[in-house]
């Protein structure tokens, strides 16, 4: 998949909306509509597409030990979030799973109750 692709994918995601947080167009960031939380951070950088998603530190450290292309997040918290580098050894469905437990972890507390 390429930048286009993850971010439609991650669109489909219930009430989520893309943001372009920073002065660089190459930084796209999905949020939540209620909460605003960005759980996912889509760019390229040097040509290599990337993904920044967040994770709880036992999944940090499963996913890193996991994969190769995880490490720890490029201009993030190093506990709480990790990069994952696209078309490496994680697979495409993986990489959505990844964020997919991001956006779960992010939601709002009134809508995990729901």
């Amino acid at each position: 998949m390429d930048k286009k692709d993850f971010l439609n994918r991650f669109l489909q995601f219930e009430n989520t909306y893309l943001d372009f947080p920073f002065d660089d167009d190459n930084w796209a960031a999905v949020r939540h509509k209620d909460s605003k939380k960005v759980f996912v951070f889509v760019y390229r950088r040097n040509g290599v597409l990337y993904l920044n998603f967040k994770n709880t530190p036992e999944w940090a450290t499963f996913w890193r030990e996991s994969f190769e292309a995880v490490s720890p997040a490029y201009h993030m918290n190093k506990e709480h979030w990790s990069t994952v580098e696209a078309g490496k050894d994680a697979d495409d469905e993986q990489i959505i799973q990844m964020v997919y437990d991001s956006y779960k972890l992010t939601l709002s507390k009134s809508r995990k109750k729901k």
